[in-house]
């Protein structure tokens, strides 16, 4: 994945349900991102259009997947597995062990994904997030 591939990450995720955008996914902080976390992130293209996507960083010690999205017409045939496991490989490479990811509690299409791909849901923890603007 690179930053010549925004404008169609951002149709994707435009149109996948379930998936949230904010100011966090202007260019300028995407390409911070990619920047920052080289060679695990990717794209699935077909016919110029990015028909998956699957965004990974690490802090040095864990490792967090984001905006993992697939074209709905392009679902069921591997395309979200193959992508998540090259963010994991190259994860691995980079010495991280446990990698966590977010899903909206109402996003069922994602949570089912999740849940039945080897992915274990964890109770007990809160989420709080602050505005630094």
């Amino acid at each position: 994945m690179t930053i010549e591939h925004y404008e169609r990450m951002i149709g994707l995720w435009n149109v996948t349900e379930g998936l949230v955008l904010s100011e966090a996914d202007s260019r300028e902080n995407i390409e911070s991102f990619l920047r920052r976390n080289s060679g695990l992130s990717f794209v699935c293209i077909d016919q110029r259009q990015v028909v998956g996507t699957s965004m990974c960083g690490h802090d040095g010690r864990r490792g967090f997947l984001y905006h993992v999205a697939v074209h709905r017409s392009y679902r069921g045939q591997r395309i979200a597995k193959d992508l998540v496991e090259r963010s994991l490989g190259s994860l691995r490479n980079a010495g991280i062990t446990k990698c966590h990811l977010f899903t909206l509690e109402h996003n069922e299409i994602g949570n089912r994904y999740w849940s039945g791909s080897g992915w274990s849901r964890r109770d007990g923890i809160l989420l709080y997030s602050r505005d630094l603007v």
